[in-house]
């Protein structure tokens, strides 16, 4: 149970919730497969699988939660060949022109039809809440996929007081400074071999740097050029590593030999256990990392955000 991204949201103001509250909640919502019609449909899964029918996994005061979407797969090229063959024999049999209209009709109905023998694509997404640190995070690799979880939790809930966090410095000067030594490093934080710099002129260049030495003559030629660093490749406390952008989007992130000799202490064989115990691990230490992180770039900016 290790999330590979992290897309974090800020809670504006306190936001209680226990586990039996959000069950309940999310079982007005909870996944049912596409009807023969249909060509998507989303809810709520157990995140632990087979293991458990819980739509909510609590632990330490987080609370881990599932979104499954089933989308049909219908190729474009396949319906247009379709209505194409379609409406070519319309035009031979009646001696006329078939009109945009007609072929988007045609298009609909082609589409219904072979709806209910079309191929299923199922993807799940996960994420946390934590109300204790006022945080949900999310395990998406886009902006987009994030903002999809979060919009069908508050429909669920009724009310989600949620935004991306905001810092008081631009992420890119930041991630910039601490290559170009105008921004002192934290002392919890090591630079990896991978960054993104782009010219900060409309359509300006970008250069992908992967397997260097960040500091080196060859990532300091493009700063030298006013270049900003947009995306950067770090290690936090030795113990876990991502690659960090400048809307704060964490990605490729992975946990550390520590955590994983931690995990091999449970029992192999329970694997429930195993579960929670990984979702207990992975929770305590992104509670360190992520205001870690924000306190690194400048600190938080909660200026939109309600006190207790």
């Amino acid at each position: 149970m290790w999330f590979r991204n992290a897309r974090v949201f800020r809670f504006t103001k306190p936001f209680e919730i226990t586990a039996e509250t959000l069950e309940a909640q999310l079982q007005t919502e909870a996944f049912r497969p596409c009807g023969p019609q249909e060509s998507s449909r989303q809810g709520w899964v157990p995140p632990m699988g087979r293991h458990s029918d819980q739509l909510v996994h609590s632990s330490g005061g987080c609370f881990l939660i599932a979104l499954r979407k089933e989308e049909k797969l219908l190729p474009a090229s396949v319906v247009k060949e379709l209505v194409d063959e379609k409406a070519e024999a319309i035009e031979i049999e009646q001696a006329r022109k078939v009109r945009r209209k007609e072929r988007d009709e045609l298009k609909e109905e082609i589409t219904l039809e072979m709806l209910p023998r079309a191929f299923s694509k199922n993807r799940r997404c996960y994420a946390y809440l934590a109300p204790a640190d006022g945080v949900l995070v999310v395990d998406a690799g886009s902006a987009k996929q994030a903002e999809d979880l979060a919009s069908a939790l508050r429909k669920s809930v009724g009310s989600l007081p949620v935004r991306p966090p905001a810092v008081e410095q631009a992420p890119s000067f930041t991630f910039t400074g601490w290559l170009d030594h105008t921004i002192d490093l934290p002392s919890a934080i090591d630079l990896g071999t991978e960054c993104e710099l782009k010219d900060p002129s409309e359509d300006g260049a970008v250069v992908r740097c992967k397997g260097l030495d960040l500091r080196g003559d060859d990532v300091r030629t493009h700063l030298n050029a006013g270049m900003l660093v947009t995306r950067l490749a770090l290690t936090w406390d030795d113990n876990v590593s991502f690659v960090l952008d400048e809307e704060l989007g964490i990605k490729r992130l992975k946990f550390g030999e520590t955590l994983q000799e931690k995990l091999d202490d449970v029992d192999s064989d329970d694997a429930a256990a195993r579960f929670d115990a990984a979702f207990s691990l992975m929770t305590l230490e992104l509670s360190r990392l992520i205001p870690g992180l924000l306190e690194a770039l400048g600190g938080e900016d909660r200026s939109a955000i309600v006190a207790e």
